[in-house]
């Protein structure tokens, strides 16, 4: 048996625009993200995709690249599961401000560290922060995360240990019924997911970049062991740019 899971990163965001570390902050699509959501579904349109259910993040740059994806495939009424495990890594006491400017100030290599390491985390969010009542005092996490899982910081490898739960036991069970699942989520949950997946290392998943609004697909077996690994519906130079341009955002002008 094979299955078929199609991943996406949601469109670029205005603070992506912007440059700024967003995180668990809920900034909206930028133009061009919302460009970019349409032309994934319709990239999704023509290559026969059709799902049965859906999962993405409680921040509306994923919800709303959903909902764009799936208007494009005329499938908006299929079941949508939206979870803050799936949430971008909450970027700490670095939520909004610019990549650029932090690295003038701090470092590019201290910004790397930041950005790149598995296991080091940005500073806390301090209650002086401008968004830590934003964040914090947020109604969508009413139900969770607890006081006890909510972040002040999350490096990749804590944001894998919040994602990795609900891709066992919530997205793993759909998928060996046999639903096609469609995810839109974030650059640092995704990576997570694909860590799991394709058994990275800690150095390769890192040097991962995932392009905004460009869909990619995993053909996986029975044991959710992957058939095909992170295929994307985009012609090769779009990919190249974007996971370049990616790249490039923690880097000083």
């Amino acid at each position: 048996m094979v299955y078929k899971i199609v991943m996406i990163r949601h469109g670029e965001s205005s603070w992506n625009k912007e440059n700024r570390f967003c995180g668990w902050f809920d900034a909206d699509l930028s133009e061009k993200g919302v460009q970019e959501a349409h032309a994934a579904g319709k990239a999704l349109k023509d290559a026969g995709y059709q799902f049965d259910a859906a999962h993405t993040s409680v921040l509306k740059r994923a919800q709303i690249t959903l909902q764009t994806v799936l208007g494009e495939l005329g499938q908006s009424d299929i079941p949508i599961n939206k979870t803050w495990r799936l949430n971008e890594r909450h970027y700490g006491g670095l939520t909004g401000l610019d990549k650029a400017e932090t690295a003038a100030k701090h470092g590019e290599a201290q910004v790397q560290i930041w950005r790149r390491s598995f296991d080091v985390p940005p500073p806390p969010l301090e209650e002086s922060s401008e968004f830590y009542k934003i964040i914090m005092d947020d109604p969508r996490y009413a139900n969770g995360p607890t006081k006890e899982e909510f972040p002040m910081f999350e490096s990749l490898k804590l944001t894998i240990e919040r994602t990795l739960p609900y891709w066992n036991d919530v997205i793993v069970p759909q998928i060996k019924e046999g639903k096609r699942i469609l995810i839109a989520a974030h650059g640092n949950s995704l990576r997570g997911i694909v860590k799991h997946l394709d058994n990275m290392s800690e150095d390769a998943i890192m040097g991962l970049n995932l392009p905004t609004g460009i869909p990619f697909v995993y053909e996986l077996d029975e044991n959710m062991k992957p058939i095909t690994s992170m295929q994307f519906l985009g012609d090769e130079e779009t990919v190249r740019k974007a996971m370049e341009a990616v790249a490039n955002q923690g880097k000083a002008k």
